[in-house]
């Protein structure tokens, strides 16, 4: 079995979050071998009952992965 690692995670919550670098630049998350190995990262991760929000730097830089990550939180602690 596979030990993956998140980039954030909020274990109790089942809430991931992932930092997806180098979009742009042919790195090794848009490359062949890495983008298959994040496939199968996510899957997994579904299939144990984990949400996995998924992020680029713009989305980092911006705050819209900050924004989202509480929306997603308060979703969370308030169910």
């Amino acid at each position: 079995e596979r030990a993956w690692r998140f980039d954030f995670a909020w274990p109790e919550l089942m809430l991931a979050a992932e930092v997806e670098g180098a979009t742009f630049k042919r790195g090794r998350h848009t490359r062949g071998k890495g983008f298959r190995a994040d496939c199968e990262k996510y899957n997994a991760a579904a299939l144990a009952g984990w949400t996995v929000l998924r992020f680029d730097a713009f989305m980092v830089r911006r705050g819209v992965a900050l924004r989202t990550i509480e929306a997603a939180l308060a979703a969370r602690s308030a169910a």
